[in-house]
């Protein structure tokens, strides 16, 4: 363990009269699912995520600056800070240490205290109970008052009275957990996935070290990975790294930071020339994927401050020549944005209960970034102008891009006749059932076609690569023909009175979309130009789970009447070592799929496309942000950042000629 240093003396007071006990923590195991989602990978990783917001909120309360994650050999995981230590005197109403009561009773803790904490990322206040709860093993140490406590629990119960082990100079708390595998049908824990959330939370809260190790692995210096963040710039720092696959229009990101009416807000902006909106949302370091009030402010404040400008500045005649109407959504293309807020005590709605509700912090905001912008646009002119050239390219882009929408729109408004010539559609019309491939060229797809279940698998094959979305602006999107065809195949319409790009998916004709491409390197930039399109344009059918990357086979083994599949270069060193049995020198034939097309039919299914043995991989967003930024540096313009990320993230060299 390493010696942490304290930030903050103990000035007021925090022991067991601030532990607030709401109810009891038997339900947890039984439906685990409803307090952490779902007992999938996601849910997994959420276990962690609550046990390092307890350490998060001690630092929101100022005691904290240093939080370490360890994925230790068996897979379990610690997380140690240098916050004030649980309390572990007894609870008055409980008779026991307050340690045990945080430990092992829900909604037990002291964010229900205001005294305690005045902000918490928790949105429940299941917390670190739930965590043990669904463990076969947690310890909890605490070092405070110059000693060192312990309590250890199985399946959420206690083995043991809380107990002094020695003394100690640290402060802080130590969580070590190990995720029941009977509640949990993935319990590996991803190293990469945990980093990018630490990553998130140092840039949101600056000034936090927060470290990360994997005890699993080492490399050929007996090193573990292990990765370090910290920002002394915050949102600053933030915005700089989700933009750095963008070419930027102005200067230096706009900085926006205060507090009104005991709600801090932080606001990071940078304009770019992409052709895309990406904000991102966090209400006490919580991502607010639905928005909510504080969004509502910011999208206010901008439309008003810019359009004000603009106005003053007659930097908008041009477009009242032409009779075009300037919106909202022009003033935020080729925006990247970052607004934090910090609330006492945030409501939350919405489908994920990840929308702000609290009315008055949408005026809050909205009051802050006009009168911070305003300042920025009179003191940054030639970033003003850039910024506005770039809001009226928009509103001509947008106007062009209605008549082509509107085109788009009259062919998915159909009867059955509307539909895109090459698409081969299923007779079932149940579209819970029913699945779209999306197969790379014709010959893949004649193929798809013959192997197909025909009741409930349509095919719509697309010519070579599709239109990197990436680069285009939109009206070159919806005059792109595969694209218009996706929109027809899947029956949705695209825009509102409110939001010219917003996706109704309501007549959506299938709930599988399968993205089915070869397994080459062509295959793989097809796949990721589809997903790019996906996440642009589309990204409401990846939140509902609806879209899919099809998993067909590397190779093909054989060696008389031995043949088996193989999905990756293990399974083919392992298959042909069965093939081969004892004798090195037998010929055992490999054969290498680098397109759908090699296979017949029967294969494609039996591999592919049959649902008891194919495997489909659901396409999530895990990190809005983390997928704004590998999107935009993978498929964007700048050279350097992607050389990078590849550099670090190729496994191996797989060239096929």
């Amino acid at each position: 363990m390493s010696e942490i240093e304290n930030v903050k003396p103990v000035e007021e007071t925090y022991s067991a009269s601030n532990i607030q006990v709401l109810e009891g923590l038997e339900a947890v195991r039984k439906r685990p699912a409803m307090y952490i989602g779902d007992v999938s990978d996601r849910g997994l990783h959420h276990l962690v995520n609550e046990v390092v917001d307890n350490s998060i909120d001690e630092a929101l309360a100022g005691y904290c600056n240093n939080i370490e994650v360890t994925i230790l050999e068996d897979n379990s995981i610690s997380v140690l800070d240098n916050g004030r230590g649980i309390p572990t005197d007894m609870h008055e109403k409980e008779h026991r240490s307050a340690l045990e009561v945080v430990m092992t009773v829900l909604h037990a803790g002291g964010k229900f205290n205001k005294d305690s904490y005045k902000v918490s990322g928790g949105l429940h206040g299941v917390g670190v109970s739930c965590v043990n709860a669904l463990s076969k093993h947690m310890i909890a140490e605490v070092f405070r008052d110059g000693k060192h406590f312990m309590q250890e629990y199985a399946y959420g119960k206690p083995l043991y009275p809380v107990k002094v082990v020695g003394e100690s100079d640290y402060r802080g708390t130590k969580i070590t957990f190990t995720p029941d595998e009977t509640i949990f049908y993935v319990t590996k824990y991803d190293f990469e996935r945990l980093s990018d959330r630490l990553k998130e939370l140092a840039y949101l809260n600056k000034g936090i070290r927060l470290t990360i190790e994997d005890l699993r692995k080492t490399d050929e210096n007996g090193n573990h990975p292990k990765h370090e963040f910290y920002s002394e710039n915050g949102l600053r720092d933030f915005i700089m790294y989700l933009d750095q696959g963008r070419s930027k229009i102005t200067s230096k990101p706009i900085y926006i930071e205060g507090e009104r009416q005991g709600v801090p807000v932080e606001v990071a902006m940078q304009y770019n020339d992409s052709f895309t909106e990406n904000i991102h949302s966090y209400v006490n370091n919580i991502n607010t994927i639905e928005g909510g009030t504080h969004l509502t402010g910011f999208r206010m404040a901008l439309t008003r401050t810019l359009k004000k400008y603009a106005d003053d500045n007659k930097m908008l005649d041009k477009l009242s020549k032409d009779k075009i109407e300037i919106s909202g959504d022009d003033f935020r293309e080729g925006l990247t944005a970052i607004i934090s807020v910090k609330v006492s005590e945030p409501q939350f709605e919405g489908q994920t209960k990840t929308k702000l509700g609290n009315s008055e912090v949408s005026g809050i905001v909205n009051q802050m970034v006009g009168e911070m912008l305003t300042n920025y646009l009179e003191e940054n002119p030639k970033d003003a102008k850039e910024i506005v050239d770039k809001v009226v390219l928009a509103a001509q882009a947008r106007h062009a891009a209605r008549k082509a929408r509107e085109m788009v729109q009259r062919k998915t408004a159909f009867s059955g006749s509307g539909l895109p010539g090459k698409l081969s559609d299923c007779s079932s019309k149940d579209a819970e059932k029913c699945e779209l491939f999306l197969v790379e060229g014709d010959s893949a797809g004649g193929t798809a076609k013959q192997g197909r279940d025909s009741h409930f698998q349509a095919i719509l094959p697309l010519r070579g690569k599709i239109l990197n979305v990436e680069k285009a602006m939109q009206h070159r999107i919806f005059e792109s023909e595969e694209i218009k065809n996706i929109y027809t195949a899947l029956g949705v319409t695209i825009g509102t009175e409110e939001d010219s790009k917003a996706l109704n998916i309501s007549k959506l004709r299938y709930h599988k979309v399968i993205i089915m491409t070869d397994a080459d390197v062509d295959g793989s930039h097809i796949a990721a130009l589809i997903l790019t399109f996906f996440f642009r344009y589309m990204r409401e059918l990846i939140e509902n789970g609806h879209v899919y990357i099809a998993t067909p086979p590397l190779y093909l083994i054989k060696k008389g009447k031995y043949q088996k599949y193989a999905w990756s270069e293990e399974q083919r060193a392992q298959f042909t070592a069965e093939a081969a049995g004892d004798n090195e020198d037998a010929k055992v034939h490999v054969q290498r799929y680098k397109g759908l097309g090699e296979m017949n039919e029967e294969q494609l299914w039996s591999t592919t496309m049959d649902p008891s043995t194919r495997t489909l991989r659901q396409v999530t967003i895990e990190n809005a942000a983390e997928a704004d930024r590998v999107f935009a540096m993978l498929m964007g313009d700048e050279v350097p950042p992607r050389r990078e990320f590849i550099e670090q993230n190729a496994t191996y060299a797989n060239i096929d000629a």
